[in-house]
């Protein structure tokens, strides 16, 4: 039976937020979808309903346990997420050349979603067991950078850059929620950028060529910068107000790729203009100051740190999307989390919303 203060304190306001946010993703989704309606357009946007029901599911069954329990279970919900990543590297199912599907009869899920849940628990884990009070020092941190490095990895072997760089920029933001000696930080960021040129002959022929679009877009505008320029000719014909729904010639014209995914957002931006993107931009502002609102009245660290970890997910989800569509950043294939089509993106992204529910609803509550 569910305490009373549970009920009396539900936070309405993000269940709000995430029911708006949903609303306006299923709207332009149908959008996104409309012109390729005969050609399973209609279908894509049917089942997103469906993942939204299942999201929502999860989003409410997240909150019908205490958090703590996720600190209890933040290593083995570790090394369970580890090993689906080992697993879709020896039966995982190749798409668009990559292998980061598990297959579940006709349900395909990318584990690597789960990595980002998984990684901001184990490491928030890690952090509250220590106390408030340790100052961390650059030998203090291998075991964080161990618990990011493993999944990191598997998650390139797929390959999958964009998710294992974007799992690499969370962990960092979650050492920065602890109290890292300051040389030892400089150490740790300095050391970062200069790996960076080492990266660069890591990568595949693709990426390399996606870097090089990103820095000269018209070097290839038909190959690797099409995509770019493509979605910044949508913004940008949207105007203020935008041309309206189902009147994206962008869109409906078939010139704007990945439409319904990585590029949903320039959709929007062409039908409703600047306006509309204002809107969308300011729905996930507002669910970022809620969550940090959630961190600061959370009772104990490791609510605290998950609460934080959680809208350091959102955040950078959304600069790293938006970025990536206008032109800012280079494309690495990054979903805008609860708008772009996608189950395992929208369920996980749901669950770690319920979690932010729950340590909302049990604030008032002592370990």
């Amino acid at each position: 039976m569910l305490d009373r203060r549970l009920i009396q304190n539900f936070d309405w306001v993000l269940l709000l937020l995430l029911l708006f946010m949903a609303g306006i993703s299923i709207f332009n989704l149908y959008s996104a979808t409309y012109p390729i309606r005969d050609l399973g357009g209609f279908e894509i946007f049917t089942r997103q309903i469906y993942w939204f029901l299942i999201g929502f599911t999860v989003f409410f069954l997240m909150t019908t346990f205490n958090y703590y329990v996720l600190e209890r279970l933040a290593y083995p919900a570790y090394f369970f997420t580890v090993a689906l990543l080992i697993l879709v590297l020896i039966v995982g199912k190749v798409m668009s050349g990559s292998q980061r599907w598990l297959s579940l009869g006709p349900i395909s899920f990318q584990p690597s979603e789960l990595a980002k849940i998984a990684i901001v628990l184990v490491l928030a884990k890690f952090f509250s067991e220590r106390g408030d009070n340790k100052e961390y020092r650059l030998r203090d941190l291998w075991q964080p950078f161990m618990l990011t490095a493993i999944p990191c990895f598997l998650i390139l072997k797929e390959p999958d850059l964009g998710t294992a760089l974007f799992l690499g920029v969370i962990s960092i933001s979650v050492v920065l929620i602890a109290k890292v000696y300051w040389k030892s930080l400089v150490i740790f960021v300095g050391s970062f950028f200069l790996a960076t040129p080492l990266i660069w002959f890591g990568l595949k022929k693709y990426q390399q060529r996606r870097v090089l679009s990103f820095l000269s877009p018209d070097m290839d505008p038909l190959g690797a910068g099409y995509h770019v320029n493509q979605s910044k000719i949508a913004i940008g014909s949207g105007q203020f107000w935008g041309k309206g729904f189902l009147k994206g010639t962008q869109t409906r014209l078939h010139f704007l790729p990945e439409q319904h995914t990585d590029f949903v957002f320039s959709v929007l931006a062409e039908e409703w203009g600047l306006v509309g993107s204002t809107v969308l931009l300011l729905i996930y502002l507002f669910i970022i100051l809620w969550g940090l609102n959630i961190a600061k009245s959370s009772k104990d660290r490791f609510g605290s740190i998950v609460a934080v970890g959680i809208v350091t997910i959102v955040f950078w989800q959304v600069v790293i999307n938006v970025g990536m569509v206008t032109g800012l950043l280079p494309v690495v294939g990054i979903p805008l989390l609860l708008f772009s089509y996608g189950g395992s993106s929208l369920i996980s992204t749901m669950a770690a919303m319920g979690i932010l529910m729950n340590i909302s609803m049990r604030r008032f509550m002592f370990q």
